[in-house]
């Protein structure tokens, strides 16, 4: 996978996002990184494409599919079957 091809939104504080992080890092997966409590537009970005709630980790790739709250199995899958730019 190309350089930053996903988008992560999360809060510093979440288990789950710490929990992504740690799975995307230690595969050398990057990613850009956006704290949703510091930064007005991700926060409003998460609320949209989750009807209103601001579930996180929510994951955007380069195709346009998002992930939210997926468990490393989930997150796994999809890397599998995201073919590089």
């Amino acid at each position: 996978m190309a350089a930053k091809q996903i988008k992560m939104y999360g809060t510093s504080w979440c288990p789950d996002c710490a929990r992504t992080k740690r799975y995307l890092d230690g595969h050398k997966i990057p990613y850009d990184w956006c704290d949703i409590e510091k930064d007005q537009k991700g926060c409003a970005y998460v609320e949209q494409v989750n009807r209103g709630n601001r579930s996180v980790p929510t994951l955007v790739f380069a195709d346009g599919s998002i992930l939210v709250e997926p468990s490393d199995a989930e997150l796994e899958k999809k890397l599998k079957n995201t073919k590089p730019d």
